[in-house]
């Protein structure tokens, strides 16, 4: 069945990839992107199915008016993919104020906006999709990135909790957590790396080098990810993060076998503020049900 999208940061890289398999599936897309003439060849192409819209994700305003827009062209909202977002390299220290807070912004409060305005419609219809593209970032710690996962971090916990609270109404959410893909991400990234204090070479200039090098040469597809989150949008059961990529379930693993590993040594001290007798079934999800 047709379905009417919201797409952010649809006019280039993995956002402009969805934004076309959507389409390419029959549905229609509002695309949205600070500047949407980049969009034109695509709109002539899919006359009738594809409006641009010009948004700043971390305008309020704007996105309930993206929201609003969609209504009025399409009559419906039935998917909202927040894929709005980039990241710059640099070790926190040496991470102007700006700049974190514009990552943040446009990372995290960019998917809080657009979320607050496609939540009311999505629940009156009692169906839709939320899908966050996030990474494997949001689940795991890179020296140099310090802004871009605290963002990202939010969104998989925003994630998780609108999961639960949506679920009754029949609205879907799902954090999408690729690794390395063949976009201008890495690019845009290491644009911005500022000169290293020395201190930082063995850290951050390690993870410089790395990803110098993983440039245009990521194993991850975007056109591959782009079926992914089309069919995503046709699923009645989704978990709340999915990884995508090798490379992602490999680094993936490596953090969460050290915090289980954590855990467990230091077991001991976590359960030694206990109250002695303290009973713990009022934790059960099930006891409140």
């Amino acid at each position: 069945m047709s379905k009417v999208w919201l797409i952010t940061g649809s006019a280039r890289g993995l956002g402009l990839d969805i934004t076309e398999a959507a389409l390419a599936a029959g549905n229609s897309v509002v695309a949205t992107a600070r500047d949407v003439t980049r969009l034109a060849e695509l709109e002539s192409r899919y006359t009738g199915h594809l409006r641009g819209f010009a948004l700043d994700v971390t305008d309020p305003a704007a996105a309930q008016a993206s929201v609003d827009f969609a209504l009025e062209t399409f009559g419906r909202l039935d998917v909202l993919v927040n894929n709005a977002g980039f990241g710059h390299i640099s070790p926190f220290e040496q991470t102007r104020e700006a700049d974190f807070r514009a990552q943040i912004e446009t990372n995290l409060h960019g998917v809080v906006n657009l979320a607050r305005a496609a939540i009311p419609v999505m629940r009156a219809q009692r169906s839709g999709h939320i899908i966050n593209i996030s990474s494997v970032g949001g689940r795991t710690a890179t020296p140099g990135l310090s802004a871009y996962q605290a963002a990202k971090w939010a969104v998989g916990g925003l994630t998780e909790v609108l999961a639960l609270e949506l679920a009754p109404f029949g609205v879907k959410v799902i954090s999408v957590e690729p690794g390395g893909m063949r976009t201008d991400w890495g690019a845009t990234a290491l644009a911005a790396a500022p000169a290293l204090l020395p201190d930082y070479e063995p850290t951050v200039g390690a993870v410089l080098g790395m990803l110098k090098a993983y440039v245009g040469n990521a194993i991850g597809d975007p056109r591959k990810v782009a079926d992914v989150i089309v069919d995503l949008a046709g699923r009645d059961s989704l978990p709340a993060h999915l990884i995508l990529g090798s490379d992602a379930l490999h680094v993936f693993a490596q953090a969460e076998a050290a915090r289980q590993h954590a855990a467990k040594e230091w077991a001991p001290v976590s359960t030694s503020i206990d109250i002695e007798g303290v009973d713990l079934s009022f934790l059960s999800r099930e006891s409140h049900s």
